[in-house]
């Protein structure tokens, strides 16, 4: 393992790159308000169903980690600040990290807001040496974004990220301990990683599977290598003893997939108090569609397949989903088919989350696309509804509801809306609490 700019691999000694963004969502938040700067904070839900997104280090010194119950971190650190997340500001940094690494190569892929691997094998004739591009890329992002980060350089996605975590700093005996910021992984390392890593540092390895293969009596990569494949899938499946197997070899052959576009996108809340009556979730699903038209529109697509979730008090989910001959973008039309989804779900306990997803994207031409504003639906029966939604008659107000977005955009969401947005109280349009749901931010008993 390296982290030097003085040894220098060649670029087909390691031409994948990972860079992983250094505690991101905390991070933004401390840049906007330099008053958190040195405290406890975590990104998430505050409320007694809330989950924690993200955590600053100065929070992971108590043990606070993404994932883990808001109720538990509190009483972990009773002085933890749990800020609900902002993705507009997150994805603005997001793209702009995007751009500086482009300027190394085009060839990236995002994995997420907050990280992504590049292949560098386009950069041999330009003479490019690795590590030194990789301090370089770290600086520049450092400098122009304020930001830390930790790059893994490496002969396959597998090692690359499991160097870009060991570059980051560390919380060791409650001390935070600075990281190396670039890790280069040779042949050497990579056969001692394998040897004494835990079967949990693998990709795709997360908690049900560890547990799955720790009643196996397997906890370390190294215990994978005399299994045989076919056993192994008895118990994890075909695909995933082929993963594993191959990883425990060091060996991974996955690509770095350029342009891997959106699948698609949503919205979806937990909320403090369960919803009961279909109605309720109906109404759930309309105040999701209004966040998912929105997105749509700001990404200039059309969605062919609408998606409801809905997950119950007991944990276990359903969906149902509609794909159309035609695509949409517009509230009214994605509200529809989401309260006629919501009709097809038999609501055999109480409703923790409800999430309204849109797929199948077509993109949208501003010469063609006309606003659907679909018919009312009278048949209780739910296919009908869909069907109706589906035959929404075509009327020419694109360059009205477009006029609406960009007066929001310019002067707030409330500066302008449409009737269907207007009760007795004033005008109330539908606002994304983030693209995951960390939870609601106050508690059942909340008023």
């Amino acid at each position: 393992m390296s982290s030097s700019p003085a040894d220098q691999p060649t670029v087909d000694e390691a031409p994948v790159l990972h860079v992983d963004l250094d505690a991101f969502f905390t991070s933004v938040e401390i840049l906007d308000d330099p008053s958190l700067v040195g405290r406890a904070i975590a990104v998430g839900g505050g409320g007694d169903r809330g989950v924690i997104a993200s955590a600053s280090y100065e929070a992971r010194r108590f043990g606070i980690r993404s994932g883990m119950p808001s109720v538990l971190a509190r009483r972990r650190c009773p002085g933890l600040v749990i800020l609900p997340g902002r993705f507009d500001r997150y994805e603005e940094y997001s793209r702009r990290f995007r751009e500086i690494v482009t300027d190394l190569t085009p060839a990236v892929e995002a994995i997420g807001l907050d990280e992504l691997f590049a292949d560098l094998r386009g950069l041999r004739r330009l003479g490019t040496r690795p590590v030194e591009a990789a301090w370089a890329l770290r600086g520049r992002i450092e400098d122009e974004l304020h930001l830390n980060c930790g790059v893994g350089l490496a002969r396959n996605k597998l090692f690359a990220k499991l160097a870009s975590k060991r570059s980051k700093p560390a919380v060791v005996g409650g001390r935070i301990t600075p990281g190396p910021g670039v890790v280069w992984v040779d042949r050497a390392t990579e056969q001692r990683w394998l040897a004494e890593l835990p079967l949990g540092a693998l990709w795709g390895v997360g908690p049900a599977t560890t547990a799955k293969l720790n009643r196996l009596g397997l906890r370390w990569v190294r215990d994978l290598a005399p299994l045989d494949e076919a056993t192994l899938a008895v118990h994890v499946g075909p695909a995933m003893a082929a993963t594993l197997v191959a990883y425990a070899r060091g060996d991974d052959r996955r690509e770095v997939v350029v342009d891997r576009g959106t699948k698609s996108l949503g919205h979806d809340e937990t909320f403090a108090r369960s919803l009961r009556t279909v109605q309720e979730v109906q109404a759930a699903a309309r105040a999701h569609a209004a966040v998912v038209a929105r997105a749509l529109r700001s990404n200039h697509q059309l969605a062919r397949t609408i998606t409801l979730v809905v997950r119950f008090d007991d944990l276990h989910s359903v969906s149902r989903a509609q794909t159309l001959s035609f695509g949409v973008d517009d509230d009214a039309a994605i509200a529809l088919i989401g309260a006629a989804l919501a009709e097809t779900v038999e609501l055999s306990q109480s409703v923790r989350l409800v999430g309204l997803y849109a797929s199948s994207f077509i993109e949208r031409s501003a010469h063609e696309i006309q606003l659907t504003l679909p018919v009312a639906v009278e048949s209780s029966d739910s296919r009908d509804g869909v069907e109706q939604a589906s035959r929404a008659r075509q009327i020419d107000f694109e360059g009205l509801r477009d006029a609406i977005d960009e007066v929001r955009q310019r002067f707030g969401r409330s500066a302008l809306g449409t009737v269907a947005e207007l009760d007795e109280d004033g005008l109330h349009v539908a606002t994304q609490r983030g693209r995951h749901a960390f939870g609601p931010d106050s508690s059942p008993n909340s008023p």
